[in-house]
Parts: structure tokens; C-alpha cells; sequence
């Protein structure tokens, strides 16, 4: 199948449009948690941004939509906005059920070009769920929270993996309408992920107070999770990432630049750490 090609809009879409769940995040099987396990949830720093993160999410994809002339493209968004809208409210009852130290700040003013928008979320979206996957996991396996507050959290990733499924297949389906070639789209690619890396650092330079229970970036993960270790969280995300991304259609595009980066990452750890022992191991 060729990426960009009628077929292949009409698969990515459709089978976006064919997996939407149907559900209320009020009526979700909440757990009841133990004193223990609401403080270590009151201790995760970073429901604030994540709140903020999924409104605006919503926000963007439903301003953008009036500019998708393709139909089913147009319907594939559709569905994504409500999905993201849903993020924030699921996101909100946890906040409220809990009673955890977020609030709801301003979303601010997009600008002239709602695309650009749309294509920065795209791109920042593709980077929060790939570090994502390894959080979720080291927490999962950690017993941080008990398991049914994390199978409620699984249906949230499995979603989050389809919005970036379609967002890269969007893409290619964009730019092959444009008629730009491979190296070409290569490069924008490159040039939006390093858009999306600044916003995170932007937002970790936020985040610097340990203490304001606001802000996130993977470097605090050992605040909330025991024996956090970050060769095994590079790993977990590179893992996680293949597990999620093969239940897909392999007809469908995935994101590679991530995936190749953290697996260069990881070889180079691995030798990092191979010799570190070799050197503790040689007699003074």
C-alpha cells in the first residue's frame, strides 16, 4: 500500500473511526484507596500539566476541524477532539474524586495558523506517549496505586496510541498531498520533534520546585516511584511502544524517529555500563 495514497487515507481513518470506545469517565470503576495509596497519588506532581495538557489537546483538534475539507479525514478528527476532551474529564474526576492539588488554568490564545497547531500537538503528543509507556509501566510494576486504578489508566494509553497511530498516518497522507518527498518529510518530522523536546524542557524548567505540585518531567520519577533506574525506563519505553504499536494494521504507518532514537540510547547505556564494571573490577 502506498502511504499518502486514497487506500491508505481510507484504512488509517476508518479503522481509527471503527475502534472509538464508548464510555463516561464519571461512570468508570473508581477504586477506593487506603490512606497510603492517597498520598502517594497527592504526591505525583504533575496532574496540573496533564489536566492542562489533555484541554488543550481537545481544544486545538476542535478548532482545526473546520479546516479539513476530507471527509472521513475530517470525521477520524472529530472522534480524536472528542476522545481528548474526554482525557481532560476523565483526568478532572480523578482530580476531584481524590481531591488532588490542580487547577483549572486559562487556555491560551492559538495562533493565525491553526495547522502548525495541530501538527506541533501531533508531534508533542508522539513524544509525551512514548516517555509515557515507560511511566506507566515502571508505576504498574512498582504496585504504586492499586491495579484497578491503573486499568482504567491502560484504556486511556491504548487511546493515546491511536491518536498517534493516526497522527502519523495523517501526516504521511498530508504530505504526499502536498507532494513533498521522503528526505523532505523526514526533515519537517525532525524539525517538529525538536519543537515538541523544547516544549517539554520549557515545561520541566516550570517544574524545577520539587515541591509545587504542578509540574512533571521523568527526572522526578524517583520521587513517587522506589528504585527508579533510567536505563530500565529507556527500555520500558522502547518495549512498551513495540507491544502497543503491534496489535495495528502493519499496513499503517508508526513512529520510527523515537524508537530508533531510545534504541541508539540504550546500546550506547549498555556499553556505558558494561565498562563502568569492568573498570570497578580491574585491581588499584
Amino acid at each position: 500500500m502506498v502511504a499518502g495514497s486514497e487506500e491508505h487515507k481510507n484504512l488509517f481513518c476508518q479503522q481509527f473511526i471503527d475502534t472509538h470506545l464508548t464510555f463516561e469517565p464519571e461512570e468508570l470503576p473508581w477504586p477506593e484507596l487506603t490512606e497510603v495509596e492517597l498520598q502517594r497519588l497527592r504526591a505525583v506532581p504533575f496532574w496540573q500539566e496533564v489536566y492542562h495538557t489533555e484541554r488543550r489537546a481537545g481544544a486545538i483538534v476542535h478548532a482545526f476541524l473546520p479546516q479539513i475539507e476530507d471527509p472521513i479525514v475530517r470525521e477520524a478528527a472529530r472522534i480524536q477532539g472528542i476522545e481528548e476532551a474526554r482525557h481532560a474529564r476523565l483526568i478532572r474526576v480523578l482530580i476531584d474524586k481524590y481531591q488532588l492539588n490542580a487547577t483549572e488554568q486559562p487556555i491560551e490564545d492559538f495562533p493565525a495558523d491553526l495547522e502548525k497547531a495541530f501538527i506541533d500537538f501531533g508531534f508533542g503528543e508522539c513524544l509525551d506517549a512514548f516517555l509515557g509507556f515507560g511511566a506507566f509501566k515502571t508505576a504498574r510494576e512498582s504496585e504504586f496505586l492499586p491495579e484497578k486504578m491503573f486499568e482504567i489508566f491502560d484504556v486511556l494509553m491504548d487511546e493515546e496510541t491511536r491518536h498517534i497511530v493516526f497522527f502519523i498516518n495523517y501526516m504521511a497522507w498530508r504530505e504526499r498531498q502536498r507532494g513533498l518527498i521522503a528526505p523532505l518529510r523526514a526533515l519537517k518530522s525532525t524539525i517538529f520533534y525538536g519543537r515538541a523536546v523544547a516544549r517539554l524542557k520549557g515545561m520541566v524548567g516550570r517544574g524545577q520546585d520539587m515541591n509545587d505540585g504542578k509540574d512533571f518531567n521523568v527526572t522526578q520519577a524517583g520521587v513517587f516511584l522506589d528504585g527508579f533506574n533510567f536505563t530500565k525506563f529507556v527500555e520500558d519505553c522502547y518495549r512498551e511502544n513495540s507491544r502497543r504499536m503491534a496489535i495495528f494494521d502493519p499496513d499503517l504507518m508508526q513512529p520510527r524517529l523515537l524508537p530508533a532514537m531510545a534504541g541508539l540510547a540504550l546500546r550506547g547505556l549498555r556499553l556505558w555500563d558494561l565498562g563502568a564494571r569492568q573498570l570497578r573490577r580491574k585491581p588499584a
